[in-house]
């Protein structure tokens, strides 16, 4: 038997026999060169339409946002920009199809990579789609999850989010991987299935008979015996729709979307209203600036499910992990510390003042009570920069990201000047730790539960308390059960997060009152890691 450690993303405890997951396919052969190559580039938009529907015939039988990324996936498999490249591959290189297409998806994979960010998290999307593709095409078997004959525990290299998407908690006792992040849609989806998880878990594999799995504490034992199959995930109260602690202190829980598709989703699901809307999304593939008109609409489409709550709307976070074609930013030795968010603006407040004036009329159309918030702030004086010209906007209530240690620090100071704060604790975690969040070997140190992270937000939270000005989260530690009730007892007063793990969050922080959850906090902040935070608070709670 040996114990290994991860970083816990999904809470529960469970055992069981151990299934592995096919790993990825090996490479195709460059050769022989196609006697027709007409014919062989043939085959590739075929096949990618066969791919594509055996996705969409998946989302039938999930919903929210499982559903959604299946339909992200099936849309790269027919991604026209893709195998166009593919089909040039076979008749201008003469390569196979198979080589074709694994090609150009290596070169997809590798400019989102250099990216880095959100679109370095599409990276695994891209390789599962490519390995799709070869395996149709070869008329071999994709890999990923197979369907468990008796209920088990799935270790793998890594899960493409299509391959989580629709498990079967009956079937799938717990996920554990070699590689992945705590912000990756392998930890979004397994709470959303209410599924144990440990992800960053070096040398599960090439695995053991049995496993013994704590998606709290982030540990795996490895037997060398099978075990039967067994599971205890906590019970909690039901949730009733509305965030707050078992004493009746309010702590709105609301959720993160960028389109409409997300913002019904998010009312379905029972979100107060949503913490963080990303304007960027509707516009990722624009060549030109939308103009006001065109993206009044977009934003309207995604305000209008939420007339009469309150939703949150990010100014555009372009640059390094999200570039838009229409602002030609030059390039970056190091995009994720250069000009992005609210930088962008400071060249080209055009921009920003076309958005906000967008923002504002589509709000005053759909009833939604909107607030705007400018992303990578980092001192007083971009905070009140940004203030102005949207207050100038018609913004009634103005506020900024807090994802950099420099905000944090200078939280006083910075809250002067706006009317909230809304912590990005993603890419506050990264840059507290200089650790990429992308990076699996480093996915330790971006685990929410950092004390060095939970010191920061515990600085904040005064300054906010000291002001009389609400601090939210909408990073994806709002969506881990026993995190949010730490966040609000270190003065946090909104959660933001994907739409799936609003149930499970509200029930949680319903299960103790504030006191108990500021105890909790505090033990957790003082702990020497995140492992030893974790234990803290539970024992804190427990006592």
């Amino acid at each position: 038997m040996s114990t290994l450690r991860g970083v816990g993303v999904s809470p529960g405890r469970a055992a069981g026999p151990v299934l592995l997951v096919r790993d990825r396919l090996p490479e195709p052969e460059s050769g022989p060169q196609p006697v027709d190559p007409a014919s062989e580039a043939a085959r590739i938009r075929p096949a990618a339409e066969a791919v594509g529907q055996r996705l969409r015939d998946r989302t039938a039988a999930t919903g929210g946002e499982a559903a959604a990324l299946l339909e992200v996936t099936a849309a790269m498999a027919t991604d026209p920009a893709l195998l166009s490249a593919a089909e040039r591959a076979v008749t201008e290189r003469l390569l196979p199809a198979p080589r074709a297409v694994f090609e150009a998806a290596a070169e997809f994979a590798d400019a989102l990579a250099a990216a880095g960010g959100y679109l370095a998290e599409r990276v695994r999307d891209v390789q599962d789609v490519c390995d799709r593709l070869v395996a149709e095409l070869t008329g071999t078997a994709a890999p990923g999850a197979p369907e468990p004959a008796e209920p088990s525990v799935l270790l793998a290299r890594d899960l493409a989010p299509a391959d989580t998407a629709d498990l079967d908690p009956e079937l799938v006792l717990a996920l554990v991987t070699e590689e992945g992040g705590p912000t990756g849609h392998t930890a979004i989806l397994a709470r959303s299935l209410g599924i144990p998880a440990v992800v960053a878990a070096r040398g599960v594999l090439p695995g053991a008979a049995g496993a013994r799995v704590d998606g709290a504490a982030g540990t795996v034992e490895l037997l060398d015996d099978r075990v039967a199959p067994e599971s205890a995930a906590r019970t909690r109260t039901r949730w009733r729709g509305a965030g707050a602690t078992a004493d009746g202190q309010p702590v709105k829980l609301l959720a993160n979307v960028g389109s409409a598709t997300d913002a019904a989703t998010a009312t379905e699901a029972g979100a107060e209203g949503s913490g963080l809307f990303r304007t960027e999304f509707c516009f990722l593939d624009a060549a030109t600036e939308p103009t006001e008109s065109a993206q009044h609409e977009a934003y309207a489409a995604v305000l209008r499910p939420f007339a009469g709550k309150p939703v949150v709307v990010r100014t555009l976070d372009a640059g390094a992990d999200k570039p838009l074609p229409f602002l030609d930013t030059a390039a970056e030795a190091n995009p994720a510390l250069g000009v992005r968010g609210l930088r962008i603006a400071f060249e080209r407040p055009g921009v920003l003042d076309r958005q906000l004036a967008a923002i504002v009329s589509a709000a005053a159309e759909t009833g939604a009570e909107i607030s705007v918030m400018a992303p990578m702030v980092a001192t007083p004086a971009e905070a009140a920069w940004f203030a102005e010209r949207a207050r100038a906007a018609g913004a009634g209530r103005v506020g900024i990201m807090v994802e950099t240690p420099a905000a944090a620090l200078c939280a006083e100071e910075l809250l002067a000047e706006v009317d909230f704060a809304s912590i990005g604790t993603n890419d506050l975690a990264q840059y507290t730790c200089a650790a990429d969040r992308m990076t699996g070997a480093l996915a330790a140190l971006n685990d929410p539960w950092q004390p060095a992270l939970l010191r920061l937000i515990d600085s904040l939270g005064r300054a906010a308390g000291a002001h009389g000005k609400p601090v939210g989260v909408c990073g994806e530690a709002a969506a881990d059960p026993l995190l949010a009730g730490v966040l609000a007892g270190l003065g946090v007063t909104s959660l933001s997060m994907t739409s799936a793990g609003l149930a499970a969050v509200g029930s949680s922080l319903a299960e103790h009152s504030l006191p108990d959850w500021r105890r909790a906090a505090g033990a957790a902040a003082a702990a020497p890691d995140p492992a030893g935070a974790r234990e803290r608070a539970n024992a804190a709670l427990a006592s």
